[in-house]
């Protein structure tokens, strides 16, 4: 008779831990189903904001840029004579009248020059006078006898050539006064010191420029437009004219129109005069000019951040019963950051205005917030 041999414990061992690992993968496995969302994302509704389309009116307009111009401009400098500056006397900013003493420069051989010319002008209109009374004195011999007619004629002949010689020298003597003149720099105007470009001891020439001075009492807007744009612009026309400097609300209206445009831009140049009485505006700065156009047409109104132009059409998303459907509409213009589109989008309409990039026509939508007024303040 056998004895009974025992079973072997590592096979028993593996069957066992094989169980186990079978047993927790199942239920591993069987919660992760369980916390598995079975439902598609699509199916849950979108959150937006929205706001409320409002009924309005559009009048197209178009918006120019242009330079603010002094009315009188000037730049002082030697139109005569070339010297080194002696003295300038005044800075930018600085006011003057007309006529003050703006800058001087070293002229001493202008005006050693111009007392030669004048000593020598002296003489010789002495030398003629002297002359001329001979001439007649001969004159009245011939009569007598006394002297030949050749004789008289050619006295006469050199006092009308002494007298040509003065009448010469008086003229170059007007010239040498001129250049003196011109040492002394003085404001041909009332106005205001724009730029002060040279000091004393530089060396100026004819033609260039020490100061520049500007009368601010009275200034020019000036802009180029558009060769379209030539009747939007006659003269008379009203004009928004906003200074950047300044951030002013102003109105002007068009003083002047070139009859032409340029050859080169095909633009129109335009003028508006502005009073500045109190030196407000700065010149040389810019100006947004804004013209309205065309009559007014009814329109809706929109945030931009509520549509997408392209071209002349502006998509939305227009949210009925939960549902956002997108519409297409036709693009009438912009206005202070809002969308005028055509009046096919009924006043009150709720409009899509943030969360429209994950949108697509037909999907459910939930309104988070919505946006009111014509500046977009959340509510």
């Amino acid at each position: 008779m056998k004895a009974n041999r025992p079973l072997p414990r590592v096979p028993l061992a593996i069957a066992a831990l094989t169980l186990v690992v079978l047993a927790a993968g199942s239920w591993l496995l069987s919660r992760a189903q369980a916390s598995t969302n079975q439902t598609a994302m699509s199916a849950h509704p979108r959150g937006v904001t929205v706001v409320s389309a409002e009924a309005a009116s559009y009048r197209p307009s178009r918006i120019y840029v242009g330079t603010i111009e002094p009315w009188v401009s000037a730049k002082v400098g030697p139109q005569l004579v070339a010297a080194y500056v002696d003295s300038v006397l005044v800075r930018p900013g600085a006011m003057v009248k007309r006529n003050d003493v703006l800058a001087t420069l070293d002229c001493r051989n202008a005006s050693a020059t111009s007392r030669a010319v004048t000593m020598q002008a002296r003489a010789l209109e002495t030398s003629q006078a002297a002359l001329e009374r001979e001439s007649g004195r001969i004159t009245q011999m011939l009569d007598g006898g006394f002297v030949s007619a050749n004789e008289a004629e050619l006295k006469a002949a050199d006092s009308s050539s002494r007298q040509a010689q003065l009448l010469a020298l008086q003229a170059q003597m007007l010239g040498t006064d001129l250049q003196v003149r011109d040492c002394v720099l003085r404001a041909p105007f009332d106005g205001e010191v724009a730029e002060r470009s040279a000091d004393p001891g530089a060396f100026v020439r004819p033609g260039g420029s020490l100061l520049t001075l500007v009368d601010r009492t009275m200034v020019r807007v000036s802009a180029d437009v558009p060769e379209d744009d030539f009747d939007a612009v006659a003269p008379g026309t009203e004009v928004k004219v906003r200074p950047l400097s300044t951030h002013q609300a102003l109105t002007a209206t068009v003083s002047r129109r070139a009859p032409s445009a340029d050859e080169s831009t095909r633009t129109v140049h335009i003028e508006l005069d502005l009073p500045n009485a109190d030196r407000r505006l700065p010149v040389g700065t810019t100006a947004e000019l804004q013209v309205e156009v065309g009559q007014a047409l009814p329109a809706a109104r929109l945030p931009m951040s509520a549509a997408t132009v392209k071209g002349s059409k502006a998509q939305v998303y227009v949210v009925e019963q939960g549902i956002a459907h997108a519409q297409t509409l036709a693009w009438l213009g912009e206005s202070l950051g809002m969308l005028f589109v055509e009046p096919k989008l009924a006043a009150g309409s709720q409009v899509v205005s943030e969360g429209r990039a994950q949108l697509k026509d037909g999907d459910a939508v939930a309104v988070q917030g919505s946006i009111t007024g014509p500046t977009g303040a959340a509510r």
